[in-house]
């Protein structure tokens, strides 16, 4: 069967991004975004999504995180559209509970078309050494935008960040995983509508 892949560049003034991305991978991921904490929560992405990603990006980040850290969302999302295709002959829809240490991520995705992003996290720690937690937003969003996805995260309980978003990263790629996988009994697309 033919492996879905994707190859996205995005340039702007402020960022230069480029994703190779195959979808029916093996979990196998190079990131370098300039900010290592990001490239973590990636490299912990793609292995728990068992995508194979070559992500590069460079952006002004003397300025701020804000502009690369939603651009690697919105190249993300764009890329792994791409894969996608139709969407036809995917489950659709994925979840996940994932628990790491302390903390617990329960994710749920549904690949339908329809960007919306709800987040609820127990850890309220503002940083990680200079990244700004709340810059993860910003890439969940224009993940989802670009993505077309429906993508919610609640986090019950978690104290220590890194755990915390470590858990929310890995059950997202658990999600999309399970989402994004061929319906051996289906070759439509999963919608009664009968478009994505």
């Amino acid at each position: 069967m033919k492996k879905r892949k994707a190859v996205v560049a995005r340039k702007t003034k402020e960022t230069d991004i480029k994703i190779d991305l195959t979808l029916d991978g093996k979990g196998n991921a190079s990131v370098s975004t300039g900010m290592a904490f990001l490239d973590h929560m990636l490299d912990l992405f793609a292995k728990n999504a068992m995508i194979d990603l070559k992500l590069s990006a460079k952006g002004d980040l003397a300025v701020d995180y804000h502009h690369t850290v939603e651009d690697v969302g919105l190249a993300l999302g764009q890329a792994l559209d791409k894969a996608l295709g139709t969407r036809r002959g995917i489950i659709r829809y994925g979840s996940s509970q994932l628990p790491m240490d302390e903390a617990l991520a329960q994710v749920a995705v549904d690949l339908g078309g329809r960007p919306y992003l709800v987040v609820n996290m127990a850890c309220k720690k503002r940083k990680i050494m200079e990244f700004e937690l709340s810059l993860i937003r910003e890439f969940l969003l224009g993940l989802v935008n670009q993505g077309r996805m429906n993508l919610h995260i609640n986090q019950p309980y978690g104290v220590e960040a890194h755990h915390a978003y470590e858990a929310c990263f890995k059950g997202m790629g658990r999600a999309l995983r399970e989402a994004a996988a061929r319906d051996p009994r289906s070759g439509s697309v999963p919608s009664t509508k009968g478009v994505i």
